[in-house]
């Protein structure tokens, strides 16, 4: 028997848009039920010569998409606003009906996509634990089994009784997730509504959601977070426009989707009108760890800088400087190139290379400074800001933490441990 549980073959969903035109007016019902009695007189008139209604786009959420998964993965669906992900999962939740194509799911799917899915804002928090469990397929006998540990792990024992209507979002969220989760689904299909919670509960959440993937069942879960999706998804399906752009290992995927868009974005060609034409920076460059062009740097890389100047004649104790900002625009950190290398030029054109070191600048967007002087005597050229980059953490050994505020460079200190009852080092 195949261990395939999900297998999607040209998968499309299509939307029928409506736009107000310009300088239209809402009507009264009256003057819509007569519109309408007037298109009909006009197309039975003239069924041959139907006008397309400039009002009204067809819209493809979905095309031509196609993937198996096979029982136990563990896969994340990523991709920008608008690429189709929560279409995706709402046609595998069965909510929406795809337009063509074929859907072959094996077992049960639980599903959680949006706030308050299932749930009647009338009724009490244990009320609609049964409410939705039954939505979900539960029976009543296996609600009632599994009740103290979905209110335990939901953490809403205080406000049970409570119609959900007065609930916050994240006391929804976690009343609907552990009802989901606890369902014991062969399927569990989660959309990015887990932003929503605190940190603390989110890990939580991918806590139950690594356990059920250890029990042979599979999960797809959407997220923004490329370091979730790392530490929790095996492969990952990156959807463009609708359609399957890249799958593949998460690892891998996340990686080009981080860069995708940045190729230029991370060089900078600079043009200088200044009075002092003995020296003029040319060029500002950041390359990745395969000396490819690019503004977003994945936290267990280096990043290269690439800095291209030129003389037009000889400059005794010549400062080159390069300083690094945080997005509050406090400095992280200043390097000199005499620090390393000779303060004396000749005339001539040069290329200085320097390197952050991997997992030192803690995830975030960070902007440069550029400059070149004669200390104490003169100022020969500044670029404030030149360029900006990110740094975005993909699974690092800091990823645990979730963005805490650890600090703005990572530092990895050598920790020493005596055991003190038996002395031994």
């Amino acid at each position: 028997m195949s261990d395939t549980v999900i297998r999607v073959e040209n998968l499309s969903k299509k939307y029928v848009i409506s736009h107000q035109q310009e300088g239209q007016q809402y009507k009264a019902l009256r003057d819509v039920i007569a519109d309408g009695a007037k298109a009909v007189g006009k197309a039975l008139l003239k069924p041959s010569k139907a006008a397309l209604n400039p009002s009204r786009e067809e819209f493809w959420a979905l095309k031509d998409v196609s993937f198996e998964i096979k029982q136990g993965d563990r896969v994340g669906i990523i991709g920008r606003n608008g690429a189709g992900k929560s279409t995706l999962l709402k046609v595998l939740s069965r909510i929406v009906e795809p337009t063509s194509g074929s859907i072959s799911i094996r077992g049960r799917v639980a599903s959680l996509l949006e706030v308050g899915t299932g749930f009647h804002p009338e009724l009490t928090g244990r009320e609609n634990v049964y409410l939705n469990g039954a939505i979900l397929g539960m029976s009543r006998e296996e609600i009632k089994r599994k009740f103290d540990e979905i209110v335990a792990f939901a953490e809403v024992e205080k406000f049970l009784d409570t119609p959900v209507k007065r609930y916050s979002s994240g006391m929804y969220v976690r009343l609907a997730f552990a009802v989901a989760a606890h369902m014991e689904p062969e399927i569990l299909i989660v959309d990015e509504v887990l932003a929503v919670g605190d940190g603390a509960f989110q890990k939580k959440c991918l806590g139950k959601m690594e356990d059920v993937s250890k029990e042979g069942r599979t999960i797809l879960f959407v997220s923004h977070s490329m370091s979730t999706m790392t530490s929790l998804c095996q492969r990952a399906i990156w959807l463009m426009n609708g359609q399957v752009f890249m799958e593949g290992s998460a690892e891998h995927i996340t990686s080009k989707y981080l860069t995708y868009g940045a190729e230029n974005s991370g060089d900078v060609v600079i043009t200088e009108k200044l009075s002092n034409t003995r020296f003029s920076f040319k060029r500002l460059t950041l390359l990745d760890s395969e000396n490819q062009i690019t503004s977003v740097f994945d936290i267990r890389n280096p990043i290269k800088i690439r800095l291209q100047y030129e003389l037009s004649q000889s400059i005794h104790n010549l400062e080159v400087s390069l300083r690094v900002y945080n997005s509050s625009g406090i400095p992280i950190f200043t390097t000199n190139r005499s620090s390393y290398l000779s303060s004396d030029f000749v005339a001539g054109s040069y290329v200085s290379e320097i390197e952050i070191p991997a997992q030192f600048l803690s995830p975030g967007t960070y902007s440069m400074t550029i400059g070149a002087h004669i200390p104490k005597v003169e100022v020969l050229s500044t670029h404030e800001s030149l360029m900006s980059f990110d740094v975005e953490e993909t699974g690092s050994n800091m990823a645990l933490y979730q963005g805490a505020a650890f600090g703005v460079v990572i530092v990895d200190c050598p920790w020493r441990e005596a055991n003190l009852v038996s002395g031994r080092k």
